[in-house]
């Protein structure tokens, strides 16, 4: 189970490593072989289904994505704790809300993340 303190900590770390655009810091977070869904995926690297495996594939899709967007910045919103999950809420590009779900395996690297983005 994630508690409070992991999930905080956790959190600021992952706003912290998206805000330095340092691309191996972002990673860090991830398992080798974990997943990511994203509605981003299908508009910026091109995969029509919305997910990517591994981290050598969404590290270039993510990689793309700060080249296009060198003024990037997340501001935490809120963290919200599950069992083997957390939910971060957050500000993203333009200010849009974006919430991301992260499902963590025993070691407390993210197998899945599912991006969710304001309208």
């Amino acid at each position: 189970m994630l508690d409070q303190a992991f999930a905080q900590q956790f959190a600021q770390e992952w706003i912290a490593a998206w805000n330095s655009h340092d691309l191996e810091r972002v990673l860090a977070h991830y398992a080798d072989d974990f997943e990511m869904y994203s509605p981003m995926i299908a508009r910026i690297a091109g995969e029509p289904s919305g997910r990517l495996k591994a981290k050598q594939a969404v590290g270039a899709y993510w990689a793309k994505a700060l080249a296009m967007l060198p003024d990037l910045r997340f501001e935490l919103v809120a963290v919200l704790v599950g069992v083997d999950s957390l939910v971060i809420q957050y500000l993203g590009a333009n200010n849009t809300p974006a919430a991301e779900v992260f499902h963590f395996g025993p070691d407390h690297k993210v197998v899945k993340a599912f991006a969710h983005y304001g309208v």
